[in-house]
């Protein structure tokens, strides 16, 4: 039998441990989430405790091996990033710097002494982690960041800003990318360090239910074991940068799926002209329309996440991803508003806050814009950023 949220029949294409883990993060979703996340919407703000919960659920760097990491695949983990995104896109992106961000970013290119301090902690959710990179003046083109760090005698000296920094005022440690003579060097910044403060991002309408921080370093000190020895230049923060993108390709497929499923079932019970508006021809081809797109954007996810297991995932595929999908999501989000009509604006349903965070989404990790001239670059082999 067909069923409306997976029309194409997707589940059967999974193994049984990747239906077990999608059907465990949606009941924690269904269970932690969705009865309050409109609630941390309204007011802006996102429970410290439930990173902890994160960490029981096993999906903090759950794609990462080792250190107390799940070391599931990366389809199990899309999956995650999917039912998680379903609930709010401000708990995907948790998850998402918190696993695909600080902690790949330890894993890949942090010493073992740093993997062994800070990854266990962090799967557990007993310690929090943000990556610093954007900067006031500086978010597309990342090269162009003057956060800059110095030698001086055995230590390193930082100055700098960082900004639209998710995490940033909860973690209790801070990636920080900085200009230095060697190159782009990633440092490992715990809260509390003399110089380093966090300001909060206020009077957000997308993104509420997350925590959105300035990172600012004035003449921070940090000893030489601070840095993240193998990176030596963008590379570094490009390579985490992916990893994150890869979630959010299976994370707007999660919210586009919710949307469609409000409007679905809104339309089967909203009733005017004598009969619920799913009746009507005009309304049954938005929610085509809408199906269309929520399961393609899942098929998609899903090849791309074959590909990742299999070593074969290339940035420029990820890129065609996360255009493609984040910007499916938000025509789906913007039709389900219109099914709902007035409905559609209040927290009372979930169409309105998919559809803020999703203008985020399609921004962040990468513009719309700069993952096409990405895709473009591929198919000409002209590289427009230059």
């Amino acid at each position: 039998m067909t069923t409306p949220l997976d029309f194409l029949s997707v589940d059967h294409a999974l193994a049984d441990e990747e239906r077990d883990i999608r059907d465990t993060v949606r009941a924690f979703v269904g269970e932690h989430v969705l009865p309050e996340v409109g609630d941390w919407f309204d007011q802006g703000r996102i429970p410290r405790e439930l990173v902890r919960e994160l960490g029981k659920l096993g999906v903090l760097g759950m794609h990462l091996q080792g250190y107390g990491c799940a070391g599931t695949s990366a389809t199990a983990y899309g999956l995650a990033c999917l039912e998680l995104e379903a609930g709010d896109s401000g708990i995907r992106s948790l998850v998402s710097v918190q696993g695909s961000l600080a902690m790949y970013g330890i894993h890949r290119w942090g010493s073992e002494e740093q993997k062994q301090e800070w990854l266990p902690r962090m799967a557990a959710g007993e310690a929090v982690g943000c990556f610093g990179l954007t900067e006031p003046d500086s978010g597309s083109d990342p090269g162009s960041m003057r956060t800059n760090a110095r030698r001086d005698g055995a230590d390193w000296v930082l100055n700098g800003r960082k900004m639209w920094i998710t995490n940033g005022s909860l973690a209790d440690v801070a990636i920080v990318w900085a200009r230095t003579d060697e190159g782009v060097r990633g440092f490992l910044v715990p809260q509390g360090t003399k110089g380093f403060t966090t300001n909060d991002i206020h009077k957000k309408l997308s993104l509420r239910a997350s925590i959105t921080s300035e990172l600012v370093l004035d003449d921070v000190r940090l000893p030489s074991s601070a840095i993240l020895p193998e990176a030596t230049s963008l590379r570094g923060p490009l390579s985490c940068l992916n990893e994150a993108r890869y979630g959010i390709i299976w994370g707007a497929a999660g919210a586009a799926r919710a949307c469609l499923e409000a409007a679905i079932d809104y339309s089967k019970t909203r009733v005017q002209f004598g009969k619920p508006i799913g009746g009507f021809q005009l309304q049954q081809q938005k929610l085509a329309t809408m199906a269309l797109e929520v399961n393609r954007a899942t098929v998609l996810a899903l090849h791309l996440g074959r590909l990742k297991d299999a070593g074969k995932l290339r940035p420029e595929q990820v890129s065609m991803g996360k255009l493609g999908n984040v910007n499916s999501a938000l025509e789906v989000a913007r039709t389900a508003r219109q099914i709902l009509g007035a409905n559609g604006i209040t927290l009372e349903y979930p169409v309105i806050r998919h559809m803020n965070n999703l203008e985020s989404v399609v921004t962040y990790e990468g513009t719309a814009d700069v993952h096409s001239l990405v895709i473009g670059a591929a198919l000409t082999g002209i590289d427009a950023f230059r």
